[in-house]
């Protein structure tokens, strides 16, 4: 299993147990009616990077081209404090300075301080992590390409085996 399968596996078994307000945010809810943290185009695209590393491009697109960071700056704007807003966007520069700009660095380097980062600030890995994942499972690209997506379904069949290979299907 690599680690999109993975990824795809615990997000559906572990579907249940996300965050309040990743869940409004994935519903379209806003919970932060106060201000936000203004959001430069420099630290989006730094989460468009680190997302890429979290669900890379395989077989199929991963979590930048699936626009995951859009998701996450949206969530974090709409559904989280101020407080918590800038405690997650601190962690990101702190991220960012520690790696020696994660823009610069090689595909091996970038996972390498993923990786790093999991144990040196867990708390904002998993919540980086937490809105990769669901955003990147929300978008057309993640709901139509990785996951097995039929529009219209048939009869409601709750037992299907599932063959070699097959995609995990997309819930809506």
């Amino acid at each position: 299993m690599n680690r999109r399968e993975a990824i795809q596996q615990a997000s559906l078994l572990l579907g249940g147990m996300i965050s309040t307000p990743v869940w409004a945010g994935a519903m379209g809810e806003v919970l932060n009616t106060g201000s936000s943290v203004a959001v430069s185009a420099a630290q989006e695209a730094l989460l468009a990077d680190l997302a890429d590393v979290i669900i890379p491009t395989t077989k199929t697109p991963g979590a930048k081209a699936a626009g995951a960071e859009k998701f996450i700056v949206r969530v974090m704007r709409d559904c989280y404090m101020k407080a918590d807003q800038e405690k997650f966007y601190a962690s990101l520069a702190k991220f960012d300075q520690e790696c020696g700009g994660f823009a610069k660095l090689n595909a091996a380097e970038r996972i390498a301080a993923v990786k790093k980062l999991t144990t040196t600030d867990k708390e904002f890995f998993l919540r980086m992590k937490e809105l990769t994942v669901t955003g990147y499972f929300t978008s057309k690209i993640g709901a139509t390409e990785a996951l097995a997506y039929v529009p219209v379904p048939g009869k409601l069949e709750t037992c299907i085996p599932l063959k070699n290979e097959q995609k995990t299907w997309a819930l809506n």
